[in-house]
């Protein structure tokens, strides 16, 4: 919140709350433990599909701590590809500030989700991206992008800004630094480079900004000497650094 002193909790109670709402992609740990963070006695909406929900209020006893006040968080459910107009206030009876469209990506739940539970669980509700649109202004949000499904390249293709998945820059990446036996695309992320990499794939025809996010510390790109960085550079892709502002 230091870094962002628009989004620090407000000096008295006279003043509006600055964050009414989350839009949750998915259950992953880096989607969701930010919601501790905003665990006290404020009140807020969540946005999530009825399987991200089901997760977080009955699989993980430590989000228990969102339930300690009566509607301390008001969940909001998602269809895995539907349209929400939204409002920054809590009148809904206007036009909405802004529509939400759900994008299905495919993907899978995490692996701290109980076999029993998975069971339950719609496939299609594990991993969403969100479109948020404002009068003719579209930002296109999709943190994890496993490549199971090609329905988020249309989304891409109209948008004036992609926030998209740059975790890792090659499928093998976590065995080659030692840390993992997994591959990229086992743990839900499509590699930037490689046969059918974010690369090859992502619409040539896009006119908007394209920049990639979620980059975990082995991804050389992170490095500016790298030829990794000026490839994706070349590519017309942007790195985010904390801080980054978006203006539409």
């Amino acid at each position: 919140m230091l870094s962002s002193p628009e989004l620090a909790p407000p000096a008295d109670d006279s003043s509006p709350w600055p964050i009414g709402g989350v839009f949750l992609p998915s259950a992953d740990i880096d989607s969701v433990m930010g919601l501790l963070h905003l665990r006290e006695f404020q009140s807020f909406f969540v946005f999530a599909t009825r399987g991200v929900q089901c997760i977080l209020q009955k699989e993980n006893k430590i989000f228990r701590v969102l339930e300690r006040s009566d509607q301390q968080v008001k969940w909001q459910t998602l269809s895995s590809k539907g349209r929400l107009g939204c409002h920054f206030s809590e009148d809904s009876s206007g036009p909405p500030d802004f529509i939400c469209d759900t994008v299905p990506l495919g993907g899978s739940y995490p692996d701290y989700v109980s076999e029993q539970m998975l069971r339950a669980l719609a496939h299609d509700e594990a991993a969403v991206g969100f479109v948020i649109q404002r009068g003719d202004k579209r930002l296109f949000f999709v943190p994890s992008l496993s490549g199971a499904s090609a329905m988020w390249k249309s989304a891409a293709e109209t948008s004036d800004v992609i926030l998209i998945d740059g975790t890792f820059w090659s499928d093998d990446e976590l065995a080659r630094t030692g840390r993992s036996n997994k591959s990229a695309r086992e743990i839900g992320h499509l590699p930037l480079s490689g046969p059918g990499g974010l690369l090859e794939q992502f619409p040539a025809n896009t006119k908007g900004r394209k920049i990639l996010i979620h980059i975990n510390n082995t991804n050389p790109i992170l490095n500016e000497e790298s030829a990794e960085h000026r490839t994706v550079l070349e590519a017309g892709f942007e790195i985010a650094y904390d801080g980054m502002d978006f203006n539409l």
